[in-house]
């Protein structure tokens, strides 16, 4: 029974470990946006390459925002109205790209993302990518070392404390 609640034990630490350690190698990818005066967006943020986006701005204080991105025309938003852009339909797919809006000198910038395919102004859904455990972004050697340590570490607390146990009955 004693060897049953170590192993338990050694387990759920094992699984704390696989819950934590994810959200401390965690960063945004830069996909912090910019922090300006006056508020913009992109939507949809991924197109397909021949799609449209809508553009909007907020709160500048010149009537006219400049919009310019290398994946479509550029766009002048008048009076804090939205416009359609059209991608062009030879964008890469896969790229991201920036699109740059201008209130009168003070510049924001967002990523738009062309999806694979071809559509006329939807989003392109890829759904979940299960299975692959974490591979699908390569690995890097300095956390597959720390991941081993920990587990090699909690199996060896593990093996230590079962055997304790059984020298102590």
């Amino acid at each position: 029974m004693r060897s049953i609640s170590v192993l338990s034990s050694a387990l759920v630490s094992l699984a704390a470990i696989g819950l934590a350690t994810p959200a401390a190698v965690a960063n945004d990818g830069g996909t912090q946006p910019d922090v300006t005066s006056f508020g913009f967006t992109v939507s949809p943020t991924t197109v397909a390459a021949g799609g449209t986006v809508t553009l909007s701005s907020s709160e500048c204080e010149v009537p006219t925002v400049h919009v310019t991105a290398p994946v479509f025309d550029n766009v002048e938003l008048n009076e804090g109205q939205t416009a359609s852009a059209q991608v062009y339909p030879d964008a890469k797919p896969g790229a991201q790209y920036d699109v740059t809006f201008d209130c009168d000198g003070e510049k924001g910038t967002t990523s738009l993302t062309i999806a694979s395919g071809t559509g006329h102004g939807t989003t392109v859904d890829h759904g979940v990518k299960a299975g692959l455990g974490g591979s699908a972004g390569g690995t890097d050697p300095a956390l597959m070392a720390a991941g081993g340590a920990l587990i090699a570490g909690t199996l060896g607390v593990g093996y230590l404390r079962l055997r304790k146990r059984r020298d102590d009955s």
